[in-house]
């Protein structure tokens, strides 16, 4: 099998080393968050997108859930996921989608509106989906990923 790139006749082999060198990989980490709870990074940068792991109510020092109500633990989950951005070299502005997980779907408009403070005047928002789960790590009621394009 034979495909063009940039005009030119490659063979797949050529063309998958091609675009492995075009696509860096980076690990963002960074110790205002928490480190991951398994094999994962707590962000990824490729190129100029930077993908974030789902992010929980742990405090990045004592490791203790912040999670005296729901709040509580949303403000938590959106400091986390403040540090992160800032490591990976980016801000809420730069978010294009986040996906929210709730184990109650009760709490989507306290949530809803943290979201939205957490935003703040931002000109686009981010495409969201928000779905309720049965559980998530650590007992905790609400876990937040996204991404940003830098």
């Amino acid at each position: 099998m034979r495909r063009e790139v940039f005009g030119f006749k490659l063979s797949k082999v050529i063309s998958y080393q091609l675009i492995k060198c075009m696509l860096k990989k980076k690990e963002i980490y960074t110790k205002n968050a928490p480190p991951a709870l398994g094999s994962y990074s707590q962000a990824v940068l490729i190129e100029r997108t930077l993908y974030i792991s789902g992010q929980i109510a742990l405090d990045a020092q004592g490791q203790k859930m912040q999670n005296k109500n729901i709040t509580t633990e949303t403000q938590q989950v959106f400091s986390n996921l403040s540090a992160v951005l800032t490591a990976g070299g980016a801000t809420v502005n730069n978010i294009v989608r986040v996906d929210i997980f709730l184990t109650d779907i009760n709490d989507f408009t306290i949530i809803n509106n943290l979201y939205e403070q957490w935003l703040g005047n931002i000109q686009i928002k981010p495409a969201r989906q928000t779905v309720q789960v049965n559980a998530l790590p650590k007992c905790a009621r609400i876990e937040i990923s996204c991404i940003a394009h830098i």
